[in-house]
């Protein structure tokens, strides 16, 4: 008796009678529509970075799939014969500059001697062209020591960017030049791209439902494991061409990854949802059954009589199910008992058991690779 006091009215019912079911009322309800697609997670920014000189490899300063910050000292390559290149450079430059100052003087000289009967114009083209060549020689040795010393900054590589860095392709000891390919790659880790296809048609509506305003379409990310990711991200990118052979565009969304969930090249499932929830006549997806012929519910008549009804569905959320044909606002349909229901039996109609709700965000539509799907069968 305890037990029966805490139970739904439908279950309180006497046996021998009609069966007992429990009951809600179709009505309208504000319903965020969603398609999921197959995608890929990718890095906003991904560098793989090469040698950009020739030279043996002296050290390794990194620890293999950690995160590294913009700047950080990589690799140090062999950087004596580069010392050494860079001094031979700038002891050219003061040879030359020398040899500039005395050619100047030479031509003050000269300039000086013109203007009393000693002087000579031949003496002064000379020294004038002397003093421009050597000026000249100047800049071609700066040039020369500049790229000396590009080439030993060169020796130590650093990270361009903040990310996780991979696997070290070559160790040290060995001979590293631009010719040796990749030496390690570094992935950006927050913010992550998901990259999915759609069908064309479903851009052209989605484009339309949000306006030109693509950017405000909320993106979420079903994981592997079947979880859905905790964080929502936004689309911020549409190709601009269509892929012919499957006639779908290529979308892009940005999601924030502070807890490096998300991994580059990770398989998921992205949502799409619309921008506005949509009203739509809504019951609970535990009231809605299906067989050969497709889908139904059972609605109690005014006389407490079950009817069978065909209904077409829309897409739905785990809890609510929408129909898009086949009910009307207001209608009864049952949803606890449904078991013990057959088509034309008198049933006890109550009150049904509340819907337990989902997460926030939790609202999807059926798994699709190509678009949109309307099933909602539970």
């Amino acid at each position: 008796m305890a037990l029966l006091a805490g139970a739904p009215a439908w279950a309180q019912q006497p046996g021998g009678g009609p069966p007992a079911v429990g009951v809600v009322a179709a009505t309208r309800q504000p319903i965020t529509q969603s398609s999921e697609y197959i995608g890929r997670i990718q890095s906003t920014n991904r560098v793989n970075l090469v040698a950009r000189v020739a030279a043996y490899l002296d050290e390794v300063l990194f620890t293999e799939g950690t995160e590294v910050r913009r700047n950080q000292l990589l690799y140090r390559l062999e950087q004596a014969p580069f010392r050494a290149d860079v001094q031979a450079k700038e002891a050219a430059v003061q040879q030359f500059k020398a040899q500039l100052q005395n050619a100047e003087i030479v031509l003050a000289r000269g300039l000086q001697l013109l203007k009393t009967p000693a002087g000579q114009q031949a003496q002064v083209d000379l020294a004038t062209a002397n003093q421009q060549a050597l000026k000249a020689q100047v800049l071609a040795a700066e040039a020369q020591l500049d790229q000396s010393r590009i080439n030993l900054d060169y020796t130590e590589i650093r990270a361009p960017i903040d990310g996780k860095i991979g696997r070290t392709a070559i160790t040290a000891g060995n001979y590293v030049n631009p010719g040796s390919g990749t030496l390690v790659s570094i992935v950006s880790q927050d913010p992550m791209y998901v990259i999915f296809p759609v069908p064309t048609r479903t851009v052209i509506e989605l484009q339309q439902k949000s306006g030109g305003k693509v950017e405000a379409q909320v993106i979420r990310v079903r994981l592997p494991d079947g979880s859905l990711y905790d964080l929502a991200g936004r689309l911020d990118f549409i190709d601009n061409s269509v892929t012919g052979n499957t006639d779908t565009m290529i979308l892009r969304g940005v999601v924030p990854n502070p807890k490096r969930r998300l991994i580059d090249g990770e398989l998921v499932m992205a949502i799409l949802q619309d921008v506005n929830p949509t009203e739509a006549i809504a019951v609970p997806r535990a009231s809605v059954l299906a067989d050969q012929e497709g889908d139904y519910v059972f609605v109690v008549s005014k006389d407490n009589k079950a009817e069978k009804r065909r209904v077409k569905l829309g897409q739905s959320t785990p809890v609510l199910a929408s129909i898009v044909n086949g009910l009307t606002d207001g209608e009864t349909v049952v949803v606890d008992g449904i078991q013990r229901v057959r088509p034309g039996q008198v049933v006890s109609p109550g009150p049904a058991a509340p819907q337990i709700q989902p997460p926030a965000g939790a609202s999807v539509g059926a798994p699709s690779g190509s678009g949109p799907s309307n099933s909602g069968r539970p």
